[in-house]
């Protein structure tokens, strides 16, 4: 049997390729990819395929580039799982050598900003495009170190130092499945809607009313510029339940009368969070 082929926002060793491999591990051929764009643009024209790609950080926020491409629809993906990741960070680097340059992405930077300023207050911060890519370049500096998941220590040859490394706020990414086209779900625990509203008064409002008045919850809210149109703005809104529900069923139809678009990008599955 031929395996499923997942991309992933790589390279080897992100929290999505290990996210991957907690999903699908041995049953897929797992492919990293340079970006956001490219796992999505690949699986829109590749019939079968998956892929993985992060949509939220607890401190960090919403991922906007993914936000984007599910609003504008382009490439046409749809939402096939939502996945979490719970992450505990290592310091990595070398023991027996002084700490000089800490590297890490953006996100665990800021997420243990408190811990740093305590323990490395004087070393100089490098942001990285990973904390793949800061392991990486830790690897063949031995006055590095990086804040990154304790799994790529043995992959760049790396001591833990520290782990975990402590923060007064959990770590949680959310990921999403991505297909090439809606496939039947077991379950639907979310649905995901990419919205226009009409440029008017209480427009917004209007909407939320036709979910509260279905007592149907809403889980995410996002707003975006519509690209080339001056102070409009495109919504992705997450509700709890599941779609073929009768109270989810009429709050999609007032929704949609409220809306100059409304399109369905996923109907989906939540899975457990993962740990790292």
């Amino acid at each position: 049997m031929t395996k499923q082929t997942v991309a992933f926002l790589g390279p080897l060793g992100t929290y999505s390729h290990l996210v991957a491999r907690k999903r699908f591990g041995t049953k897929a051929n797992l492919m990293p990819l340079l970006g956001i764009m490219d796992v999505c643009a690949f699986v829109s024209r590749t019939p079968g395929a998956k892929g993985i790609v992060p949509i939220e950080n607890s401190s960090g926020g919403t991922i906007h580039e993914t936000v984007d491409i599910l609003l504008n629809n382009c490439p046409r993906i749809h939402i096939a799982e939502e996945l979490s990741l719970h992450v505990k960070l290592a310091l990595l680097g070398h023991k027996t050598y002084p700490i000089k340059r800490l590297h890490s992405h953006f996100v665990p930077l800021e997420h243990c900003a408190p811990w740093i300023k305590k323990n490395l207050g004087r070393v100089e911060k490098k942001e990285e495009s990973s904390t793949a890519i800061a392991a990486a370049h830790v690897s063949v500096d031995p006055y590095a170190a990086a804040l990154a998941g304790r799994h790529l220590a043995k992959q760049f040859g790396l001591d833990i130092l520290e782990f975990p490394v402590e923060s007064n706020t959990p770590n949680i990414t959310t990921f999403v499945v991505i297909s090439h086209k809606r496939t039947e779900q077991p379950r639907h625990d979310k649905i995901t809607l990419a919205i226009r509203l009409p440029n008017g008064p209480g427009s917004l409002h209007s909407l939320l009313g036709a979910f509260e008045k279905e007592n149907v919850n809403l889980s995410r809210l996002v707003s975006r510029p519509i690209r080339g149109v001056h102070k409009e703005y495109a919504f992705l809104l997450d509700l709890d339940g599941d779609i073929e529900s009768p109270t989810v069923k009429r709050a999609l139809r007032a929704a949609r009368k409220q809306s100059t678009a409304l399109r369905v990008c996923g109907a989906f599955p939540c899975h457990t969070p993962y740990r790292s």
